[in-house]
């Protein structure tokens, strides 16, 4: 009973704060939430004493666009995270990728996800650099049939602390990241939007 009245008193406040925080302290407890805005529902299981390993973010697309697919984070020896791309319905090329602060694609073009994740106060930049924001993962590059693949480690990203990914957004950009302009690097509209969310 106690487990059902929290679940709900945190449905309604992550609903009210239009999922710009979705994750919270609750060890111990199991639950489902649904990403407002989003098509994908994830279920949360988190139990008293385990430590995340693998999150995962489902892009859908935003109006006028096809682009989805997912894009799973793997936590690695030394404190790197492992990406794994896996995308369709781009246009071919390079398309700008970044993490941004709010997990919430409610809106139609992406924009109610915020600006790029950068708990440190860096500039936008590639990377490989060090001096970059954490949500700075380069450029996404489509096949001609619109397939984009990636399988990287990236050192900046985390399950924990100020620089965790957990409940923030993936997005694809229409446009290459020029990794010089700032703040975004030029790289266009949103077409693409997920929250990253635990996996079972």
């Amino acid at each position: 009973m106690r487990d059902q009245l929290f679940t709900k008193k945190l449905f309604k406040a992550t609903r009210r704060k239009s999922m710009k925080k979705v994750v919270a302290s609750v060890l111990g407890l199991s639950f489902s939430i649904v990403f407002m805005g989003c098509a994908a529902k994830l279920k949360v299981d988190v139990r008293k004493g385990e430590k995340i390993r693998t999150v995962m973010a489902v892009l859908q697309p935003t109006e006028g666009s096809n682009a989805e697919g997912r894009v799973i984070f793997i936590e690695e020896e030394g404190n790197n995270v492992r990406v794994v791309v896996e995308l369709s319905g781009l246009s071919p090329g390079d398309h700008g990728f970044h993490i941004h602060q709010f997990g919430d694609c409610s809106m139609t073009d992406g924009t109610s996800a915020g600006g790029h994740f950068n708990p440190g106060g860096k500039s936008h930049g590639p990377r490989n650099s060090y001096n970059r924001h954490v949500g700075d993962l380069g450029n996404l590059t489509a096949d001609i049939n619109g397939i984009a693949r990636a399988d990287f480690i990236d050192h900046k990203l985390a399950f924990e602390g100020k620089r965790s990914i957990i409940g923030r957004a993936v997005i694809v950009h229409a446009l290459p990241d020029d990794f010089t302009s700032q703040p975004t690097g030029a790289a266009g509209a949103r077409v693409a939007c997920g929250v990253i969310g635990i996996t079972e």
